[in-house]
Order: structure tokens, then sequence, then C-alpha cells
């Protein structure tokens, strides 16, 4: 029986809170002197954080698997246990092959060296000879899109540039295996595109690909296996589509009109500012939990400020059930921040006058940014289940199977024949 690749059995990972980082020797020299001294090498129950909490896996190659999970959920440690960027506290690891690692924007590089002489760095590192690099570089450019700049040193990239480049290193320089996070997040349409091509190629030339994303439209049109990761944990590994939809089921739904967003696993952002709670309201600033195709939809956002913060901006993203963004309804495309939130407690409302959305399960997100800097982040912190409606006035309703939006619309019947040769008939399906 052929052993597999990747390989983790137990593993755990814990950070002490409020201890400073070191690097990944001395972690390596103070477990080896732990054990040494037959101390155990986990930290006290007491202020830490269990990043990893007995993760078991086993992955063979040529596998494509997406991992999938909420920020904070372990997905990005455990990668980097993988990629023995950090060492786990306790449990067994192992990963056979050259590993390429993509984890976040310029992973790897050095800023005061040009392009192509990180490339030839990454690919020294991986244990690749000269003549061996030189033969991918023109596939890396080209991939990259990266020509004119490729003797520009890499500080002065953008960071769609640095994804680019990082990526292309990682999937054509010789390695066995690949891990990505998030490289959906940073670039174009045609660039992503060209992502999701090099890794389903990748995997059918025999490596393996460890895919994290929040876009489950792409984890199910690459993976065949998924795993999904909560609290350190491993809650569901099994056939993609089964998982995903466990996933976006583990979601808070609209039940009673309101959603504790502190409750919700660990935010993403600097924390100046906290999302509290989300409500959905009537017409008359009563709690809604009926939402309809057509209908109104107000949304009231609570947070707090740890400070003073001029020109706050709110996002509230819907997705689709497989996490395809549909809108990113902000305040900064329609110049509505607040233009000065105090310290303290306050909400805001966004008001959607026609929500043309089909009946049908989504998903919201909500985000708290000023100045480039996200304080508080939430994907899919809450399920909307769009009810149908007789939005048309004919009784027969609005119908999932007839796609994704809909739209105010008109027919005409320009028969002549219609009317005495006369174009008199007019469907109107506008609403009354």
């Amino acid at each position: 029986m052929t052993p597999p690749v990747i390989l983790m059995d137990q593993v755990k990972k814990c950070y002490q809170l409020g201890e400073s980082q070191h690097t990944m020797l001395r972690d390596a020299v103070m477990q080896t002197l732990r054990k040494l001294a037959g101390r155990k090498s986990e930290m006290p129950q007491r202020d830490v954080i269990w990043a990893l909490n007995g993760v078991s896996l086993e992955i063979k190659s040529g596998d494509m698997i997406g991992l999938i999970g909420r920020n904070g959920a372990g997905k990005s440690t455990l990668l980097k246990v993988l990629s023995r960027i950090t060492y786990p506290t306790s449990g067994r690891v192992k990963v056979n092959g050259r590993v390429g690692t993509l984890l976040e924007v310029g992973t790897g590089f050095h800023d005061e060296l040009t392009g192509r002489e990180n490339i030839y760095l990454n690919g020294s590192i991986l244990g690749m000879k000269k003549q061996e690099i030189d033969a991918s570089l023109e596939r890396i450019v080209e991939f990259a899109d990266i020509g004119e700049f490729l003797d520009t040193p890499i500080k002065r990239y953008s960071s769609g540039m640095r994804m680019r480049l990082g990526f292309s290193v990682a999937a054509h320089l010789s390695t066995e295996v690949l891990f990505v996070d998030e490289v959906l997040a940073v670039g174009d349409t045609a660039f992503q595109k060209r992502c999701l091509g090099a890794m389903r190629e990748l995997s059918e030339g025999g490596r393996t690909v460890v895919f994290v994303s929040h876009n489950m439209a792409a984890v199910e049109n690459l993976c065949k296996r998924t795993i999904w990761i909560s609290n350190g944990k491993v809650m569901q590994d099994g056939e993609t589509r089964e998982v995903i939809r466990a996933y976006l089921n583990s979601c808070d739904a609209v039940t009673k009109g309101t959603v504790d967003l502190l409750a919700a696993p660990r935010h993403k952002g600097t924390g100046g500012v906290r999302l509290l709670q989300l409500e959905f309201l009537n017409q008359d600033g009563a709690n809604d939990t009926i939402i309809s195709s057509g209908g109104e939809l107000r949304v009231r956002i609570h947070y707090e400020c740890q400070r003073d913060f001029p020109n706050l901006h709110f996002a509230f993203r819907i997705s689709s059930n497989l996490g395809v963004l549909i809108s990113n309804l902000h305040t900064w495309s329609v110049d509505e921040a607040v233009p000065l939130a105090r310290k303290g407690r306050g909400s805001i409302d966004l008001e959607i006058d026609f929500l043309n959305l089909m009946p049908g399960t989504y998903y919201a997100g909500i985000d708290v940014a000023s100045m480039y800097e996200y304080h508080d982040s939430l994907d899919n912190v809450v399920k909307i289940d769009v009810e149908p409606s007789d939005y048309y006035g004919t009784g027969r309703g609005i119908e999932a199977r007839f796609g994704l939006v809909f739209f105010p619309f008109r027919w005409k019947v320009t028969d002549d024949a219609v009317a005495g040769g006369k174009a008199a008939y007019v469907a109107d399906r506008r609403k009354a």
C-alpha cells in the first residue's frame, strides 16, 4: 500500500496569549530541552489558544484537497505546520517531498532583491540547481506577467504583482506538494482563472495540492475531497459538496430578527472597533424574520469603538450558497461614512429598497474599516433565507429555478395579427 504524502496524527498547536513570538530555531531548541528534562512540551491551559487541537488526516499523492472554515478556525496554522514554518506543540507530522507554499502575499520574498533574484533564492531553498531554475524561469515570468519588472526590487511591486509572482514560483518550481492559502483574494479575474487552471493541471500531473479558500464555488470546482476545520478541529472530511453544505448550514440563520455578532468565531482585524449585533427590521422598526424576493431589506449594525475614529466605513457583503460574492454594499461607494465615530457604542442602518434575489439561501459578511485598516471583519456570519413572493401579482410567484436574480420587466406582443393588425397587447410585469 502506497504511504500517504501528508500525515498528521493528533497534532496540536498552542499559542500563549501575550507571549512574544520566537523564531523557529529557538522554539525547536526550547522544545528539545523540555523533552531532555522530562518536561511536557504542551503549554498550561491558562491564557492559551489552541489553534489546532488534535488534528489527524492523511492525504495521498496527486490529491487536490479543499480546506475550508471561518476566519480563525485554524486553516492557516495547519498549513504553516505542514510547511514547517512553525512547529506543532504535540503530535506527529510527516510530509514527503519538496514543498511549495503560498500562504501570504510575498511569502518567502526578500524585499531588497529583484524578482529574478527572488526566483533563484526560492529555488535554492528548495534544493534546486541553477540549471533547473533556468529551465523554469521563462514559464514563471510569463505566468506572473511581470516581464518588464523582472529586474526591479520586489519592494516596488504592488500586492497583485507579488501574489502573481509568488503563485507562479510555487507552481512552476520543482515541488511535489503545494499549499495555497487564499490565492483568489488578490488579483484580477483573469489571473484567478489562470491560478485555478494551473492548480488543476498540477493535480492531474501527480502533484498534491491543498487549497484554502472562502470561495466555495472554486473549492467545489477543483476538489473532490474537502476538509472543514473549526476551532482547531476537523469537523468533517469527505465529498466536497456534502462538506460545503454542512459548513454553510452551520452559519447562524435569521430566526429572531437579530444576530449576536460577538458570539461569532474569532473576529479578524485590529479590534479597534467591534461588531456587536445585527438586526433585520421591518418598516415599523421592529425585528423582521421574513425576507422576501423583491421586498425591502433594512439592516441595523451595532458596533463599539475603543476610541474615536474619523471616517468609519461599513460593508455588508451578500454571497451565494457557494460563497460567490453577489454584492458588496459599502459606505465608501456612496460616500456615507460615519464622519466621526466617538468612543463607545453606535449603530448604522443599511436600507435596500428592492431585494432582487431569487428565493434561496444566502450568506452575509460584515466589515468595518478606516483608512485602509480593517478593525473587524466577519465572513458568512449569518444565513439569510429569502422567501418566495407574488411580486408580479399573477399568483405564480418567483421560483429559485429561474436564476439567481430577477428584474422588473415587460413583454410586448408586436404581431400585426393581434387586435386587427395593431400591436395593442402589452404584458407588463412591472410591480403595480
